[in-house]
């Protein structure tokens, strides 16, 4: 199979994938149900690449498991996170401003763009497992795993400093604000990043790999502007003491927090 026909071939299986899952959505009514399979999608389309390019080497099963590693433990933890939630405010305003056509309305501008972001975050992917690729690990695999284990750590760490603190009652309304959540307002979506740019450094070693750099800008964009950090934080606004904790930590990049001058005294 030729790598185009491959690519082609794997896209498709995405888009069966998120099809599916609204078929299921609709019984449930729940377009949020989408959300879990972001993660296990691009497992699917690693597998799935491997298989139709016979990347039998190991540097392309290294990174399958990687993607495997990450994608069904962040499917687990939403899955998990969401369970006895109802559908996500995002997908309900969707509901209620169209409740006659969203069913044909979210299968395009829901669960098909998924599968259309999916395709093209995932390019890193198919270059690891494109025939050109090195078949051994060559020495800027030594920054990609860096930055994959940088970014996976903070994705789990900051998942599980986060849940600790919603499961304390005492703590509800307040701002999480110790921990990987002192450096940075975000750090799984910054590890989500960072864990992506690391799998579009494994992409540079195939002869025309920077391409796929695309797909972890997409990534960072996606997490930066539409469904990460301006999404949160204009739910967080009003939460008493977000305010200040905006004005000391950082929004993403992790960094020491800034502290404000105390006031000049008389």
């Amino acid at each position: 199979m030729t790598p185009l026909a491959a690519y082609l071939a794997g896209s498709l299986l995405a888009l069966a994938l998120t099809t599916i899952v609204w078929a299921f959505s609709l019984r449930a009514r729940d377009a949020s149900l989408i959300d879990r399979f972001w993660g296990p999608g691009f497992v699917l389309l690693a597998w799935s690449w491997r298989a139709l390019l016979v990347a039998d080497h190991p540097r392309a099963l290294l990174v399958a498991l990687l993607v495997t590693l990450w994608g069904l433990r962040l499917g687990w933890h939403i899955t998990r996170r969401n369970r006895g939630h109802g559908e996500d405010p995002r997908y309900a305003a969707m509901r209620a401003r169209s409740p006659g056509s969203f069913a044909w309305t979210s299968l395009v501008t829901v669960f098909s763009l998924q599968a259309l972001l999916l395709a093209i975050v995932a390019a890193p992917l198919f270059a690891v497992m494109h025939p050109l690729a090195p078949r051994t690990l060559v020495p800027l695999d030594a920054l990609a795993l860096l930055l994959w284990t940088t970014g996976f750590a903070f994705e789990v760490v900051g998942d599980a400093q986060l849940a600790r603190f919603k499961r304390d009652p005492a703590r509800r309304g307040t701002v999480l604000r110790t921990g990987l959540w002192a450096w940075t307002r975000h750090p799984n979506y910054f590890g989500d990043a960072c864990l992506w740019w690391g799998f579009g450094v494994f992409a540079l070693a195939t002869p025309g790999g920077w391409i796929a750099l695309g797909g972890p800008v997409l990534m960072t964009f996606l997490l930066r502007r539409i469904s990460g950090v301006t999404l949160l934080e204009s739910a967080m606004a009003k939460r008493p003491g977000y305010a200040e904790y905006v004005a000391e930590t950082s929004a993403f990049v992790p960094r020491p927090p800034r502290r404000r001058a105390a006031p000049a005294r008389d």
